[in-house]
């Protein structure tokens, strides 16, 4: 159910990234390049799509977007400023217009009191290099909540940065 609705979605954001004459990056964590994937699957995504960044890892965050160490052992992967970093350093390495970042705890494991599973960080830089962050809690098991997590990046994406 969510892939069609994130294939739908994924073709409607290339026409509007195509209007707009941009492009779009992304930085994932939990979603293990399912956006990508997403991207990827819709033709023509080589006009619009620039690329992915898997970053599962605290190790991966630092040494392929060049996240600050000292702030993922403050804050931990899954916070506002680190999905805030990945997003923008996203843009930066990619020369994207726009960039998605997301950063969150699918479960089974992982999990703590500021973090339940089910809770993760979106973060979105604009062309002019500010990013808007976005937290949401989402129920059920790993895959759920990593497919509901793709959905909403492209829903938010579409409907706030690429419509208005």
């Amino acid at each position: 159910m969510f892939c069609s609705k994130s294939q739908i979605i994924s073709k409607a954001i290339g026409n509007q990234l195509q209007i707009k004459q941009s492009t779009v990056s992304c930085a994932e964590s939990c979603t293990g390049g399912w956006i990508s994937k997403i991207f990827t699957d819709t033709i023509g995504s080589s006009m619009w799509f620039e690329c992915g960044f898997v970053t599962y890892s605290y190790k991966a965050k630092q040494k392929i977007l060049g996240i600050n160490y000292k702030l993922l052992q403050e804050y931990g992967a899954v916070s506002e400023i680190i999905v805030s970093e990945m997003a923008l350093k996203a843009q930066c390495k990619s020369g994207s217009s726009y960039s998605i970042a997301v950063s969150g705890i699918a479960g089974p494991s992982g999990s703590n009191l500021n973090n339940p599973i089910g809770t993760v960080w979106f973060g979105f830089a604009t062309p002019e290099k500010k990013v808007l962050t976005y937290h949401h809690k989402f129920n059920g098991n790993r895959n759920i909540i990593r497919s509901q997590s793709v959905y909403w990046a492209l829903q938010i994406f579409y409907n706030e940065f690429l419509l208005n």
